[in-house]
């Protein structure tokens, strides 16, 4: 069905490479729904997106820096009334929400906000209240809703975050990656695609390779730190990690990679996956470093963080207690000797990929909410 609306997807720089959620989800989005005019924000041209998206390069660095926030809010004050619809694709907080509502809400434009987390670590309920101000609010979780809910916001709807379930997608391991990273053909990955600092998973990791030794030595079991720094307390802790693995004389048993710019790559070269963190502070509700391996139909290894129960179950995933490195060995042990358990698992984790987060479907929800809006 053609439909000329015009929709502005306010988000960070759209720009590769595609390892952060957000502008992942914005990108994917625009590229799935051929029957609106999307608007978006880059910085420089993005060759293989098709002719009904329009991008604007507003920004002059990939890093959304204050510089660039300010570049963003500008473009939104002067082209305030330009877009019938505005997409708000990002985390909110007390300044941008006051911005949003008092310099570029107006008659003529609706708005919806996709809300990833409503970060209840850091903002009181009222607070929380004060920056909802979408025509309608979408969460990636129902925990979220259900909050939003009982705040008294009726407009809201649940829907998961869209991937694209072509690029994550099962293939064999990768060997420009595995020489990259000196993983020898007869050894186990094990990657952690999470943070240094936050989610406070690093600790539980590091005690176990410290417990258990020469378990992982004896099977040859490498783990990969797969872990952007994105300030100095990543780096300290970072070379926290590596004094303490060298100190212990393991340190060959580990890889550290800063940057991957294939993240589907990245997963396929793993046996497993593992995300044992302790809390979500800071985080989006649905981590895609847990689904996008499980689209990659690898096993993944979590923690019973009750958020986590929305997408992880014992059919899918292996779930463990948190902050328990005995757990986490054993559930990689399980996993190392018994192929037949990961091929199953990884099979099962594809199938609820495809049937709740492949990016068509969430397409064809987001297409009837621009339709009713």
């Amino acid at each position: 069905m053609e439909n000329n609306k015009r929709i502005l997807l306010v988000t960070r720089p759209i720009t590769p490479p595609w390892d952060e959620a957000s502008k992942n989800f914005a990108f994917y989005l625009s590229k799935n729904l051929a029957s609106f005019n999307f608007n978006l924000l880059t910085n420089g041209p993005i060759p293989e997106l098709p002719e009904n998206v329009t991008q604007i390069p507003i920004y002059s660095s990939n890093h959304f820096s204050l510089l660039q926030k300010t570049k963003l809010f500008l473009h939104l004050i002067l082209n305030r009334k330009k877009y019938p619809l505005m997409h708000y694709i990002f985390t909110p907080t007390k300044l941008n929400t006051f911005l949003a509502k008092y310099f570029i809400q107006n008659e003529k434009t609706k708005s919806i906000q996709t809300i990833a987390t409503l970060r209840e670590d850091i903002y009181s309920e009222n607070e929380i209240k004060k920056m909802m101000f979408g025509n309608l609010i979408v969460t990636y979780s129902e925990h979220s809703k259900l909050r939003l809910n009982r705040m008294g916001f009726q407009n809201v709807e649940k829907i998961f975050p869209g991937i694209d379930l072509e690029y994550y997608s099962p293939a064999p391991k990768k060997t420009y990656l595995l020489n990259r990273w000196g993983v020898k053909p007869d050894e186990f990955v094990i990657t952690y695609p999470g943070e240094y600092v936050r989610l406070k998973g690093i600790d539980v990791i590091l005690e176990m390779m410290m417990k258990f030794s020469k378990i992982l030595q004896e099977k040859k079991i490498k783990i990969i730190f797969a872990c952007r720094i994105k300030h100095k307390a990543d780096k300290k802790k970072k070379q926290e990690v590596i004094n303490k693995l060298d100190q212990a004389g393991i340190l060959e048993m580990a890889v550290f990679t800063d940057t991957i710019f294939e993240m589907n790559d990245l997963y396929n070269s793993s046996d497993v996956i593992i995300f044992p963190v302790n809390d979500m502070r800071g985080k989006f509700d649905i981590p895609l470093s847990a689904i996008e391996p499980m689209a990659c139909q690898k096993p993944v290894v979590v923690s019973d963080l009750s958020i986590f129960s929305e997408f992880a179950n014992p059919d899918n995933s292996v779930i463990i207690k948190r902050d328990d490195p005995k757990q986490l060995m054993d559930a990689i042990l399980g996993l190392y000797h018994s192929k037949e358990g990961r091929e199953k698992l990884g099979e099962k984790a594809r199938k609820f990929t495809e049937d709740n987060f492949d990016i068509n479907k969430i397409a064809q929800k987001y297409q009837e909410i621009y339709e009713q809006i």
